[in-house]
């Protein structure tokens, strides 16, 4: 684990307000399981880890800054939140195969990560996914290197063997005051296995 970037993490989740949870998961909480295992990836302070939770699933979050995981803890002792929260580099770590039913990531890109996501789903299983694209309205938000930015409909193609359930990515199109800009979303279902 790169000690200058969890340094740079820790700095900026130990004032940082609570976040709310990704408007992907929001606006499609509807598609969720009544209950199950899953997992934030790069949770920071959990807002999508505990919207799970109060959706009554069992919850992992997983990310490489401690004091963002230590307050993720506090606050599921606070809430009664079926969180388990843990430090790991998921960029480097071992990831587990058909473990989870749903799994959430926002606001985080790491394109080699992506067959590891979809190993993780369990037959059956959604992943609930948005980040930031090239072709934002306000050029301002999000990242500036252009390495964490996607291309148009970039997301479909790093999931390639999923169901895609819900996208949206509306780019630069049509009246950039409205809408939903600046960032891709999707929700796509791991196949169910066939039954002999």
């Amino acid at each position: 684990m790169d000690q200058n970037v969890w340094q740079k993490w820790d700095r900026i989740h130990a004032e940082a307000e609570w976040p709310p949870p990704a408007r992907v998961l929001r606006d499609f909480a509807h598609l969720l399981p009544a209950r199950g295992e899953a997992l934030e990836v790069a949770c920071g302070l959990g807002g999508n880890a505990l919207l799970l939770a109060r959706h009554g699933l069992a919850v992992t979050a997983w990310d490489i800054s401690p004091v963002a995981i230590e307050r993720l803890r506090r606050r599921a002792v606070e809430t009664g939140a079926a969180v388990t929260a843990e430090v790991r580099d998921v960029e480097t770590g071992p990831w587990p195969q058909a473990a989870f039913d749903v799994i959430v990531v926002s606001r985080f890109l790491s394109r080699p990560l992506c067959p590891r996501l979809q190993a993780a789903l369990k037959p059956g299983g959604l992943l609930y996914y948005q980040t930031f694209i090239r072709e934002r309205a306000d050029p301002r938000r999000g990242p500036s290197n252009p390495a964490y930015l996607l291309a148009e409909n970039a997301l479909l193609r790093l999931f390639p063997d999923l169901i895609v359930r819900v996208y949206r990515e509306e780019g630069r199109c049509g009246d950039l005051r409205q809408g939903w800009r600046d960032e891709a979303c999707l929700v796509a279902q791991k196949p169910k296995e066939k039954a002999p």
